[in-house]
């Protein structure tokens, strides 16, 4: 009889070892959830004030899809459910353009917000907490047409090479008139010899002599001079 009731005992000891094992097991799979509040705005005009229509299509995701959260009619929104750590939370709308914002959430449960630049990623900038997300302007889905500008005609190499000649021949005489009197008497030379085809030298001439010409007129021109001499002699 005695060892019976200690096997009963200690039966009855194994079945309440196992359930604690069981009840701490699943205390510690228990994972700690969060939630993530906001608000989403956007600027619009007095006529638009009361128009609700872009929250139906707004969506608030967190961690790529992972976790989503839809707008109130207030605009505020709550993604709930979040473990600790750190998530990139964005406003996905057809309409409008919303920044990106970096939280994170530690084990305590405090939650700081930062600003996204992907440009310089040492920057932090934070943000106040609930998240603000405000929209100033539409989403950009066509390119504008470049308009045409009197500056660009202008500025056109083909205008510039008609139009600057033109300033040259009516600015040069001017420019004339306002120099010295030597100036004035060096460039009538330099535009009598111009304006003069038979003072100008012969181009075929020009380029024989700094070819190949020159230095043989040279040696035939000393070589007769030497002769000469030879025959005075």
């Amino acid at each position: 009889m005695i060892i019976d009731k200690v096997l009963i005992f200690s039966f009855k000891l194994m079945i309440v070892n196992l359930i604690l094992n069981n009840v701490v097991s699943e205390e510690d799979t228990v994972i700690q959830t969060y939630k993530i509040e906001g608000k989403v705005s956007v600027l619009q005009s007095s006529g638009e004030n009361k128009n609700t229509e872009w929250m139906q299509d707004t969506v608030v995701i967190v961690d790529g899809g992972n976790y989503r959260g839809f707008l109130k009619e207030d605009g505020t929104f709550v993604v709930s459910s979040i473990p600790s750590g750190t998530y990139i939370v964005e406003v996905a709308s057809p309409n409008y353009q919303f920044e990106l914002m970096r939280v994170d959430i530690t084990k305590g449960g405090k939650i700081r917000v930062r600003k996204v630049n992907f440009l310089s990623i040492n920057s932090v900038q934070t943000a106040p907490y609930p998240l603000n997300f405000f929209a100033t302007e539409r989403a950009a889905f066509f390119e504008l047409r470049e308009e045409w500008k009197v500056k660009d005609f202008l500025f056109n190499p083909m205008v510039l090479m008609m139009v600057l000649p033109f300033l040259f021949i009516f600015a040069m005489p001017k420019l004339v008139a306002m120099a010295d009197p030597e100036a004035q008497k060096e460039m009538q030379s330099q535009m009598s010899v111009l304006n003069n085809p038979q003072k100008l030298p012969d181009l075929s001439e020009m380029m024989s002599n700094w070819f190949s010409g020159g230095e043989k007129k040279k040696k035939t021109a000393t070589t007769v001079a030497v002769k000469k001499a030879g025959k005075r002699r």
